[in-house]
């Protein structure tokens, strides 16, 4: 369980957690213009809404809007988590 304040992937967090995106940790600058596209760019807040059965993909809330992202590619988002799940 990740804690408030905490520096970690997005793939770590758990339905309902909330954090702030810190850093982007791509090299491909294909994929980093893509996520950056689709609005995931450093100080963006983003919540878990749900997963997949088998754990990929993960369904994330942004900016009033939903997007299902690949595990591996959550792996490369740092973030602070705001909230923690309960």
């Amino acid at each position: 369980m990740k804690k408030v304040g905490e520096i970690c992937e997005l793939s770590e967090l758990k339905i309902g957690q909330t954090a702030i995106v810190k850093k982007l940790k791509i090299q491909d600058k294909q994929i980093r213009r893509h996520l950056l596209d689709m609005g995931i760019p450093r100080g963006v807040k983003v919540k878990i809404k749900k997963i997949a059965p088998m754990g990929d993909p993960i369904d994330i809330e942004l900016r009033g809007y939903q997007l299902a992202i690949r595990k591996a590619d959550l792996k490369l988002i740092e973030v602070e988590v705001t909230k923690e799940w309960k």
